[in-house]
């Protein structure tokens, strides 16, 4: 069997030599400073809360607890879920696709035979006798000369 080797078209691509950021520098510096005042902010505020409000920060953060608590469960439950899909995504391909990518390949692997049945058996014998009569035409032509050309004198 013939195995034809193509050329392979190159995947690299030349890298920019002026390629600017994504986002400007003045855009993040500016980002840090905004976040870290908002957080020294947050800080005081807690603080003065803390100091002034004891009782009521006590409250609210025993409800965080219990919503931390809930939110722990709630993840629980969706990743048993996922779990549950990753199951069934593995199942479905181990059953229902492995069969389906093993009858394409036996196909892939009839349609090879059948092209190269068709190679030696058809296309090689038509080329061979279309070679040999143009080289017989060409043969005439040139012993006898060309007949249209002759006709006319």
């Amino acid at each position: 069997m013939n195995e034809a080797q193509y050329p392979v078209p190159s995947i690299t691509r030349e890298p920019d030599v002026n390629k600017e950021p994504v986002i400007p520098i003045k855009f993040i510096v500016i980002g840090v400073i905004v976040t870290l005042v908002l957080s020294v902010l947050f800080i005081a505020l807690l603080v003065y809360l803390a100091a002034n409000y004891a009782g009521t920060i006590i409250i609210v953060r025993d409800i965080f607890i219990i919503a931390l608590g809930l939110m722990s469960c709630l993840s629980g439950i969706v990743l048993i879920l996922l779990l549950i899909s990753i199951i069934r995504l593995i199942n479905m391909l181990e059953f229902e696709l492995k069969p389906i990518l093993l009858k394409t390949n036996d196909t892939l692997g009839t349609i090879r035979g059948t092209t190269v049945f068709m190679s030696e058996n058809v296309v090689r014998p038509v080329t061979t006798a279309s070679s040999y009569m143009a080289g017989l035409r060409r043969g005439i032509s040139t012993l006898f000369g060309d007949p249209r050309r002759n006709l006319g004198k």
